[in-house]
């Protein structure tokens, strides 16, 4: 019931994840970024203190293969989840459990790593990689391209009901954290709009939290 993507910006050390799934508010319990450190997921059968162990266990030097295989190891009730993480050197780690419901598979390259479960088909993350890999433009835009790509694969197995993504930069906190918590229409295509909508602000609001005196007009009704 969910596909997701963890990216690294092998440009600027920008990290992001994006998740979908027919349940609501996915991105909610799912997708983890910390700047300089990596981003992560924990889904299938979700326990949100994963995507957290991860990013911890990337802080004090795992890298992001290691954290996953630490925590197929020893997290509790291991075999139903699913943890993606990519780390600050662009390594990936995926773990898979026994458990993962329907059709589940994987795909990843360097700085990034695709993994869904209740596919529709095998190819889904492999779609997504390529996707991503070939797209240009902020890493928003190329984390938005590998899902709509997914989607064009098949992507889940029934509807798509919520999604979101984080994006997190230089600073300690997301420059991105868009979500769709429920629809009834496509939630990656609104997730996509609503990126479109921030992209444009996105590093006005970073200045205005830095720098307020440097920043652009605030642009509401009195700002003159």
């Amino acid at each position: 019931m969910t596909f997701a993507i963890v990216a690294r910006c092998a440009d600027t050390g920008a990290f992001g994840v994006a998740v979908a799934s027919s349940s609501p508010a996915v991105a909610a319990r799912c997708a983890y970024a910390e700047a300089g450190v990596g981003a992560a997921t924990s889904q299938n059968v979700t326990d949100p203190r994963l995507g957290p162990r991860a990013l911890r266990l990337m802080r004090d030097g795992a890298g992001a293969a290691e954290a996953a295989a630490i925590i197929a190891r020893t997290a509790e009730h291991a075999d139903f989840r699913q943890v993606l993480a990519v780390d600050a050197q662009g390594g990936t780690g995926i773990f898979s459990g026994a458990k993962s419901l329907g059709i589940h598979a994987e795909a990843w390259a360097e700085n990034v790593a695709c993994a869904g479960n209740l596919l529709a088909n095998e190819g889904v993350p492999g779609a997504m990689v390529s996707a991503f890999l070939g797209a240009e433009g902020a890493l928003g835009d190329r984390i938005v391209a590998a899902m709509l790509a997914a989607l064009a694969a098949g992507g889940e197995a029934g509807p798509v009901r919520s999604a979101g993504m984080k994006i997190v930069t230089d600073v300690p906190w997301p420059v991105a954290d868009l979500r769709v918590d429920w629809t009834e229409g496509c939630p990656v295509a609104e997730l996509a709009a609503l990126w479109e909508r921030w992209k444009p602000e996105m590093e006005a609001y970073r200045t205005r939290a830095l720098n307020p005196a440097a920043a652009p007009s605030y642009g509401v009704p009195g700002d003159e």
